[in-house]
């Protein structure tokens, strides 16, 4: 497919994913007027001795320092150095690309001042596959991502480390294997390049990722769940839905009506004698329907923030009035949105996962479910799924801790001036392990029923047959006890990776959406 281009204005999720692996980009040439209109507004001040914060001043508290025009170019290289000081593992490369695909998509917007050349260097090192090695921790969620992306910014310089095959590399080597040189910065290029929002979305894009395929998936796991106790979709009915119209909750009750439509174990047990399910399999719309919910709102909010402009001071060029008043100082750097959405999000995931677990306690539990104990073949001198149970209630219990807003946290920094921030950066990752740990629990949930539904003479519905056969590929029905600990982990990454619903929809038709 063609590169992709970036114009500030445009750029969709799906294409910062593709950009996260591998994808090639280009600046939109009507983007490259913008740019050049807010860089001359920088140039002008610089021409004029107008003092004006981010062009000529130092930076944060330190805002009233005056800096001479002989030391701006080091001015701004000494602010990525000090800057580049994260700590902890390193980002991944697709998270890196991303960061780096948000960081140059929020630049040619022209809202920035930077140089041209600076944005060239950032398509030249996505291009050529040059990707600066970023410890993870160190930005607060606001002023921007400083300390992640002054470590992007110096690979930009031709200093610190990039990825090679070798692993972490020196820039320069790197730099003169490709015949390549380091960028010059300039007035308020160092600034432009590390006070945005990118790596905070780099992760919420990781997740949303995650997501799309998790969402799904979580509920036809609770299909196969609903199949193996043998329990009614009578609460699926849309009357119910109409008469409380949350779109999610509909939504949600759609798509289990349409999984379990042809379902031979639903109709044998039509007429039994239960009268009502467990709330766990019962209000599986009313607890998946906000879920979805959520992550639509979360994926709007990226959206726009993908497609703005997060750094400070802005350029709005005025050719009619020129001056200090084109250069804002505000705070669109400032990541609370990003946070709340992440924060939520993963708030979220716990109540998806723990609604999961309470389906896992139904089926191993004899007395509720009418099958062996733990679904061991032999149970007392087994102990079949009991202790896969036990793992998805550990890692409901790291989802709990993950459920605490990271929000809700703010420390005072920069002598007082940076006085409220964010904390989305901790926000975003925290999600990024929630959906990790909750396809984790999905997992166990889906072994555990896939087991159960051994036990059931009739056949399962079409889509909850596909994805039977497809985890029987990696988990076999038990003959006797062994270690399921690689087959929950090898099913957890094929639930993330998005294969197995392709596979499932492309066989069995689309769920709805």
């Amino acid at each position: 497919m063609a590169s992709i281009k970036l114009d500030g204005n445009t750029l969709t999720s799906t294409e910062l994913s593709l950009v996260a692996m591998g994808e090639k980009v280009e600046v939109a040439s009507d983007a490259w007027i913008r740019v050049d209109a807010a860089r001359n507004v920088v140039d002008n001040i610089l021409e004029s001795g107008e003092t004006v914060y981010g062009i000529n001043t130092g930076f944060g508290a330190l805002v009233s320092a005056s800096i001479s025009p002989e030391d701006l170019a080091t001015l701004q290289v000494n602010l990525i150095r000090s800057h580049a000081c994260g700590i902890g593992e390193n980002m991944s490369i697709p998270d890196t690309r991303a960061m780096m695909c948000v960081r140059a998509n929020s630049l040619v917007k022209g809202h920035s001042g930077i140089q041209k050349s600076v944005i060239e260097q950032i398509i030249t090192y996505l291009n050529e596959d040059i990707v600066p090695v970023v410890p993870r921790i160190g930005s607060l969620g606001a002023s921007g991502d400083l300390a992640p992306l002054s470590h992007m910014a110096l690979a930009l310089i031709g200093e610190g480390e990039v990825w090679s095959d070798d692993g972490p590399t020196p820039t320069s080597e790197v730099l003169t294997a490709k015949g390549l040189i380091g960028v010059e910065l300039s007035a308020k290029d160092g600034l432009s390049l590390i006070n945005g929002t990118s790596q905070m979305c780099s992760f919420l894009s990781n997740s949303e990722n995650l997501l799309s395929n998790l969402l799904p998936l979580a509920d036809l796991i609770a299909c196969v769940s609903l199949e193996a106790r043998e329990c009614s979709i009578q609460p699926m009915d849309p009357r119910v839905h109409h008469a409380r119209p949350h779109h999610g909750q509909s939504l949600v009750a759609e798509r289990i009506t349409s999984i379990m439509r042809n379902s031979e174990i639903l109709h044998s047990h039509a007429d039994c004698h239960k009268v009502q399910d467990a709330y766990s399999f019962r209000c599986i719309p009313q607890v998946h329907g906000p879920v979805l919910e959520n992550y639509r709102k979360m994926c709007s909010t990226l959206d726009i923030e993908i497609n703005s402009a997060t750094d400070n001071p802005l350029i709005f060029p005025d050719p009619k009035n020129p001056g200090k008043n084109e250069v804002i100082s505000q705070g669109n750097f400032h990541g609370e949105v990003l946070a709340i959405a992440a924060d939520n999000m993963s708030h979220s995931l716990f109540e998806l996962a723990h609604i999961s677990e309470r389906r896992i306690d139904q089926m191993v539990d004899p007395t509720r479910s009418g099958l062996p104990a733990f679904l061991a073949k032999n149970s007392g001198l087994e102990s079949g799924m009991m202790i896969v149970h036990y793992v998805a209630a550990a890692a409901l219990a790291e989802m709990h801790a993950g459920a605490m807003p990271r929000s809700a946290f703010s420390t005072p920094t920069s002598g007082g001036q940076e006085d409220h921030v964010s904390m989305g950066s901790t926000a975003t990752w925290n999600l990024v392990n929630s959906c990790n740990l909750l396809s984790q629990v999905l997992a166990c949930e889906l072994i555990i029923a896939c087991e159960a539904l051994e036990y059931r003479k009739a056949e399962p519905a079409k889509h909850v047959k596909s994805l039977y056969n497809l985890v029987r590929k990696i988990s076999k029905p038990l003959t006797n006890d062994r270690s399921t600990s690689k087959e929950i982990e090898l099913i957890a990454k094929e639930l993330s990776s998005g294969g197995w619903l392709a596979r499932i929809e492309a066989e069995c038709g689309r769920l709805p959406r």
